[in-house]
């Protein structure tokens, strides 16, 4: 099947088998690697991407669910896209806050959490964990995770 999308600003057409996961589409097809497979059940949000402005964990949608989609990976997040320049202010908060270890599940712990704190600039530790709870992290205790949605929150704001 045809699928058209934009993924970080650029639009592709491409040729899908109906069963291709969006996650498998956007890694193998577009060779965007930061979008990372952990379960392949949803269990863990390694895969969580920005889909219509909605943050979704891209390992539960066919890539042709996602036809005429806008798609936002942690390559896009930053301004200016595709990696360069300067980052999103969630991905300085987890740089400058130690916001991560092995940093396997990072890109998609910035996914949703730059999109749990787009509304709510003041948002709590208990708000924030339970935001993240669809989000594994199999190395921190979270304190440094949480620490650096709230600091990338408050940047968000326009505060520093």
């Amino acid at each position: 099947m045809k699928i058209n999308v934009t993924v970080n600003g650029t639009a592709y057409e491409r040729d899908v088998e109906p069963r291709l996961l969006l996650v498998d589409f956007i890694r193998n097809v577009l060779s965007l690697t930061g979008t990372n497979v952990g379960c392949d059940t949803s269990q863990c949000g390694a895969c969580t991407i920005h889909m219509n402005d909605t943050a979704v964990k891209s390992c539960t949608i066919l890539a042709v669910q996602a036809d005429g989609a806008a798609i936002t990976t942690i390559e896009g997040l930053a301004q200016n896209g595709s990696g360069q320049g300067t980052l999103h202010p969630m991905q300085q908060a987890f740089w400058d806050k130690h916001g991560l270890q092995c940093g396997f599940c990072t890109p998609g712990m910035i996914m949703a959490a730059s999109k749990l704190v787009e509304s709510n600039p003041h948002i709590t530790d208990e708000e924030i964990r339970h935001g993240l709870e669809g989000n594994i992290c199999r190395c921190t205790g979270y304190e440094n995770i949480v620490r650096a949605v709230k600091a990338g929150a408050q940047a968000m704001a326009g505060g520093d």
